[in-house]
């Protein structure tokens, strides 16, 4: 069971007053006014700077994708920490670990770890397996990727539209880290960034992809798997969530609503119909700068302090705005 369940912190009152010895006792018996309590003394400043929050105390297990014993892990607040908890039992280090999925062993898209993990979800990672190097001529606009990426530096190939440029590449497959383009490392490059890199790769002109592929037991060799579009990221057993952040302490809470959930969904396919890109966090983010807001002045406002870095256009921002209403409203 990943969940160690709440834990109450309860606040014990302690009296202060000075210790009195059996002769101070005895005299102020014999005759004495009736002893009274010392005063408190004055509360004590609060501290400076922020509170500190504690950590959820969750316990989840975890395996190597291809294959290992189970580990126990806990204490992390993000990706990056979740990882180096991963490694840390595994004896590997971080940067071997390209993506993890949750409840299956296998590059199941659906199943991949976003910024919320089930109480009771069984994480598995994927570490890098074989590199390989891949020669791209595009001959049309869009080369057919749908990229994220794992939130600790590594971008992956999460879609491949049927029929497409990569598609035709049969050594290109689905989970796919991409390493560099034209020898040039992309490593810590954000989803978005790599997609722009490859759209702006020229027509006829031909480039090079260097891929590093998670490490596959033997069932899973050979396969090339193709991720569905329905339920994509519905990753939550229970009621419950433990949702990671890229700033902040990790938060428990509760399940999407209907709304939410279908706002999401929306969002995140406007993202990959924009920008090439697939996040089902980004998209809550999204969501949730906008399900409160007046009008798409407040919600462009709300976005743009939260989510700045991405500058995302105006077009962009509009379809948002208008998919959250629609939902919101009960017209899709």
């Amino acid at each position: 069971v990943g969940w160690m369940g709440r834990t109450q912190l309860k606040l014990g009152l302690m009296q202060t007053g000075e210790a009195m010895s059996p002769q101070d006792s005895k005299s102020q018996n014999q005759g004495s006014p009736e002893p009274t309590a010392p005063p408190l003394p004055p509360p004590s400043p609060p501290p400076a700077g922020p509170p500190e929050y504690p950590r959820p105390k969750l316990i989840f297990h975890t395996q190597l994708a291809h294959g290992s014993p189970t580990g126990r892990i806990h204490g992390f607040t993000n990706v990056k920490e979740l990882y180096a908890k991963i490694a840390e039992v595994f004896n590997i280090s971080p940067s071997e670990i390209l993506f993890c999925t949750l409840n299956s062993h296998k590059v199941d898209m659906q199943k991949l770890l976003g910024g919320q993990i089930g109480l009771e979800d069984f994480i598995f990672a994927h570490v890098r397996g074989e590199t390989k190097e891949v020669e791209v001529t595009k001959t049309e606009d869009a080369l057919g990727l749908t990229i994220t990426d794992n939130g600790a530096g590594y971008a992956f190939i999460k879609r491949i539209k049927e029929g497409s440029t990569i598609d035709r590449l049969k050594t290109v497959c689905v989970g796919d880290h991409i390493e560099a383009i034209n020898d040039q490392s992309i490593v810590g490059c954000r989803h978005y960034e790599v997609a722009k890199m490859l759209k702006e790769q020229p027509r006829g002109v031909p480039f090079t992809l260097r891929l590093v592929g998670p490490k596959k037991a033997f069932d899973m060799i050979g396969m090339r798997t193709r991720a569905p579009k329905s339920n994509e990221g519905k990753m939550v057993n229970g009621k419950e969530t433990l949702r990671l952040r890229s700033k902040g302490s990790a938060t428990v809470q509760e399940v999407q609503n209907e709304f939410e959930e279908r706002a999401t969904k929306k969002v995140d396919d406007l993202l990959e119909s924009y920008m090439g890109i697939r996040d089902l966090e980004l998209a809550t983010t999204i969501v949730e700068a906008g399900k409160d807001k007046k009008n798409p002045d407040d919600f462009a406002e709300a976005l743009d302090s939260v989510l700045g870095d991405f500058a995302f256009p105006d077009v962009f921002l509009f379809d948002v705005w208008g998919a959250i209403g629609d939902v919101k409203n009960g017209r899709i």
